[in-house]
């Protein structure tokens, strides 16, 4: 699969925040990643825009900052 594919792909699925034994000992994950919701939400908290967190982890799905905020509002903690 090409690249340009391979990212279309990628930004058409549903993204959220997962919890998956196999994956990072069942930290709370941005889904299809390995990128833990905590990493991602400390960056939000230190006041990174969007395009810094990207810039810092480019396997980020579209959706998935969102999805990471969301998590963090329904526990309370933005």
């Amino acid at each position: 699969m090409n690249p340009a594919m391979a990212t279309l792909l990628r930004s058409q699925r549903i993204v959220e925040v997962t919890c998956d034994p196999e994956i990072m000992g069942g930290w709370p994950c941005v889904s299809g990643t390995r990128i833990p919701a905590e990493t991602i939400l400390a960056c939000i908290l230190a006041g990174e825009d969007d395009r810094m967190i990207v810039g810092s982890y480019p396997t980020m799905p579209l959706g998935g900052i969102e999805a990471v905020r969301e998590w963090a509002r329904a526990q309370g903690r933005l």
